[in-house]
């Protein structure tokens, strides 16, 4: 790429990278003043979807003129590599503020006001953020507060704005409203609701909803009342307490229905005075029934969100429920019939699910089996029979049911199919360890590595195991992504490799 694109931005170092972009520092040669650029990542603009979410992210935010929204000044393309020029914020992220400690009550009001502000506006010119978490908040230097990364946001009156198109990222588990948790319609109140997560964890130090997967923190968007945030943080008011009770409510209809009643409730607790609105207290468990079987279109949490699969009559896609409890696994898979076993597990809590056979985002018919092996905790297990001759991800499944790891395959010539298991080392019958790893020689054969940049843990897992990889983790951490998306994969996407050779996946961790 040339270093002075459009014949006008001179790049300068790089400032930050994400999933899709990294940003850099650049002068505008022509009005003489610092900007940031962001760049499409070269590796994703041969990608048709990346490259058109890319520029709907320069067409949502660049008709945004306010004050508390990173203003977008122009976008273009160079050498086939879209790239977008922003105002070029000096400060921290609320999310780098949050991690240094509590925020003072009247300082978290203060933010809650500014990102409220923007949204009003925003929501007035017709467009839905949909992505409100503290990465996406900036704190300049002088203290103002400013929104940015409009990338998911999507029109109010484009009527197909829902997580049902799966290339869209839509959100992240612990600030995602219940709506976007089942697909249905994501509008301005949804944006309320995902600032009303923020708002508790400023006030309180945590977010509303905490689990040991996205899976299980969506899951209690949906079905599970909020810790009142007096209860968390004695000495808040109950004047907070009611107004996070009605941003919070799951029923889009019992929230605030537009950002200036909101605010105007906002400003009330600010100055010490009662809040007027109310909750309604509708929630029927028809309604409960109904969003908690929707979940089961489908949940794989991905870059800067969640992906969901559109529902239909059948096949269904099969949830993920690893790290849930057996209850909250059985609930959303209310259509299937399930099946339990038990087996020693050293990396999963106890009376938690371990592992799930079909695995998560694969189809089945309703009504078909799924079977959860629980956690009994760390122990010894015994190498399972039946191995050989069956493929390697059929085996993995079956290891991973009997608490063991495929610790490494050898590829060996063969006659039978590319990844059929030949061997087993131990052999089947030997007790060992819970967590140990096996030995499996397979057929060998070429496959290709699936595309994973960007995209949560456990769905890199689901599809390298699917394409018949083993998996292997290393860490980093990236401030601008969130935490547990892939940061980078090797082999990259698109290469060929032996089917059961290992991929390395750097999962952002802090």
């Amino acid at each position: 790429m040339s270093q002075l694109l459009g014949g006008r931005y001179a790049l300068g170092e790089m400032i930050g990278t994400g999933g899709m972009a990294d940003v850099f520092i650049g002068d505008d040669t022509r009005l003489n003043r610092k900007v940031a650029i962001k760049v499409l990542r070269r590796d994703l603009a041969r990608d048709p979807s990346f490259v058109a979410r890319f520029k709907k992210e320069a067409l949502a935010a660049g008709g945004l003129n306010h004050s508390g929204i990173v203003s977008v000044y122009d976008s273009g393309e160079e050498s086939n590599s879209p790239y977008i020029v922003m105002e070029l914020i000096t400060g921290e992220s609320l999310r780098q503020l949050l991690q240094k400690g509590l925020i003072p009550q009247a300082r978290a009001l203060e933010i809650v006001e500014g990102i409220l502000q923007a949204l009003e506006y925003s929501h007035k010119e017709g467009i839905v953020h949909r992505d409100i978490k503290p990465g996406n908040i900036m704190i300049t230097e002088s203290g103002d507060i400013k929104v940015m990364d409009f990338g998911i946001a999507r029109a109010t009156d484009d009527i197909g704005a829902t997580m049902t198109n799966t290339w869209n990222v839509v959100g992240t588990a612990q600030y995602l409203s219940p709506e976007q948790a089942t697909g249905e319609m994501a509008d301005g109140r949804s944006d309320l609701y995902s600032l009303g997560c923020l708002m508790y964890e400023l006030l309180t130090g945590r977010p509303p909803f905490t689990g040991d997967t996205p899976v299980s923190i969506a899951y209690q968007h949906v079905s599970s009342p909020i810790t009142p945030a007096s209860q968390v943080m004695p000495g808040l008011s109950n004047d907070i307490d009611r107004m996070l009770e009605v941003v919070l409510s799951k029923d889009p209809n019992n929230r605030y229905q537009d950002a200036s009643a909101m605010l105007a409730d906002l400003r009330r607790v600010i100055k010490g005075e009662p809040v007027t609105t109310k909750i309604q207290k509708v929630f029927p468990r028809r309604k409960l029934i109904t969003t908690l079987s929707a979940i089961v279109a489908g949940v794989v949490l991905v870059g800067a969100g969640v992906f969901f699969s559109s529902g239909g009559s059948a096949p269904l896609t099969v949830p993920n429920v690893v790290g849930l409890t057996e209850g909250e696994a059985r609930a959303l898979l209310s259509n299937f019939n399930v099946n339990i076993n038990t087996a020693p597990d050293p990396r999963i809590p106890i009376d938690r699910v371990a592992s799930q056979m079909p695995l998560a985002t694969t189809n089945a018919e309703k009504g078909s089996s799924v079977t959860l092996t629980i956690s009994s905790g760390p122990g010894n297990t015994t190498v399972p029979t039946g191995l050989v001759g069956i493929s390697l991800e059929a085996a993995r499944s079956i290891l991973t049911a009997a608490g063991l790891l495929v610790a490494q395959t050898q590829p060996v010539d063969s006659d039978q199919a590319p990844g059929v298991v030949l061997s087993v080392v131990p052999a089947a019958g030997t007790t060992i360890m819970a967590g140990s790893g096996v030995v499996l020689q397979i057929a060998s054969g070429n496959v290709q590595v699936p595309s994973l940049l960007g995209v949560s843990e456990i769905q890199a897992k689901t599809l390298l195991v699917q394409a018949g990889f083993l998996v292997r983790e290393i860490y980093a951490y990236d401030a601008t992504q969130e935490l547990g998306v892939v940061l980078a994969q090797a082999p990259e996407a698109g290469t060929t490799r032996i089917i059961g050779s290992a991929v390395t996946i750097t999962v952002n961790k802090n």
